[in-house]
């Protein structure tokens, strides 16, 4: 009899000692609030976790009201080792030593009798020390980025677990728990840990969880949000999360850096009535007059959001480097981005879709992207 995708879930993980938890490039309060209950429930079984992720550390200062795991990662240099081999049939090793000489690593073998043979030797790549990959919130392996591209064989010798409730993921694990009926994939993780766990989940865990469910639904105001999101929100405040500590952090308070970079976008803001656009133009100075960096666009594009009821399209243009400009756009309506999508032919990263202009000027890029924006809304 075939096991269930929970028992399998369950049985790759207790058979596991080693995994990696990878997060998506631009992510969000969902993957953060996954990656962090499954840490530290990991933690809890003596299993070694350790998350990789692309961004920086400024993209976890929201989070810092949340315990923070020990081991976060930006690369995965030293997952494999590299082995060395000598067949000692016909010939012995009778000593070994190694030295360091400017940029040269030698090693220095003595053979019981004679020279050595070149051909006893032989190069083996050993396999990955990890046991295990959790992907979370992630169409497809490629929305991890530069880490996939640099790390690619690791994905094909070691075991996914694919977590995700977008209807465009990839399925490209051994094990898919994708479910697009879910808000989240803190959602979809829940009932996975309940089962597995021989006692409730704790208080912390729970906080984890309820961070990626009111992350994911926007505070249940998105039309994601189900009578199922709301009772499993309901049940890890019954456990101890504390919801209005959770929305406190994430809606009403803000780092410094980020409130001075959100002052000066307000004070830059246009408006275009036909489209329901609102956008701005960022200068280099913007950032280094607010400490902060492009990466922490997508939160000033939700706070443009969530202060323009009227608006319907959000738009943030910068320079990326000297002689080109990046677009990121955010929309109220997942059909309007998907629009844009196809008349822009670029692909959507998460709720945001980005657009590369090979135009510095910034005003010249904007009053063509927005002639774009107009004249394929009308088509």
């Amino acid at each position: 009899m075939s096991l269930t995708i929970q028992e399998q879930f369950e049985k790759f993980i207790n058979n596991s000692k080693d995994i990696l938890i990878f997060l998506p490039e631009n992510l969000g309060a969902d993957a953060i609030g996954s990656a962090w209950a499954l840490y530290f429930f990991l933690a809890q079984k003596n299993i070694a976790a350790t998350i990789v992720s692309a961004e920086d550390s400024s993209s976890f200062a929201k989070f810092d009201f949340l315990p923070q795991p020990e081991r976060i990662v930006s690369d995965i240099s030293g997952a494999r080792e590299f082995v060395l081999s000598f067949n000692t049939s016909r010939n012995k090793i009778t000593n070994l030593r190694q030295e360091t000489i400017g940029d040269s690593f030698n090693v220095y073998l003595t053979p019981e009798k004679g020279s050595i043979d070149p051909r006893d030797f032989s190069f083996i790549l050993a396999k990955f020390k990890y046991d295990l990959i959790i992907v979370l919130d992630s169409p497809d392996l490629e929305s991890l980025g530069k880490i996939y591209l640099d790390n690619s064989d690791l994905f094909f010798e070691v075991p996914i677990i694919n977590i995700d409730y977008r209807g465009n993921n990839d399925n490209f694990g051994q094990i898919n728990l994708t479910d697009i009926t879910a808000s989240s994939c803190a959602e979809i993780i829940k009932p996975l840990l309940e089962k597995i766990s021989a006692s409730p989940i704790d208080k912390d865990i729970a906080t984890y969880l309820l961070t990626g469910i009111i992350g994911a639904t926007n505070n249940f105001q998105n039309k994601n949000t189900t009578p199922k999101s709301l009772l499993a929100a309901a049940e890890l405040m019954d456990t101890g999360a504390d919801q209005q500590k959770i929305i406190r952090w994430l809606y009403k308070t803000q780092p410094l850096n980020i409130l001075k970079l959100l002052g000066r976008v307000m004070s830059k803001l246009s408006w275009e009535e036909k489209n329901k656009l609102v956008w701005v133009g960022l200068l280099l100075e913007d950032f280094v007059q607010s400490r902060t960096s492009p990466e922490n666009l997508p939160i000033i594009l939700e706070k443009l959001q969530e202060n323009y009821s009227e608006g319907n399209i959000f738009m943030i243009l910068y320079n990326d480097t000297p002689a080109t400009s990046l677009a990121i756009i955010q929309t109220k309506n997942a059909q309007t981005l998907q629009k844009l999508a196809l008349i822009f032919g670029a692909k959507t990263n998460r709720s945001q879709l980005e657009i590369q202009c090979f135009e510095s000027d910034l005003s010249s890029a904007s009053k063509a992207l927005r002639e774009k924006i107009e004249n394929g809304l009308q088509k």
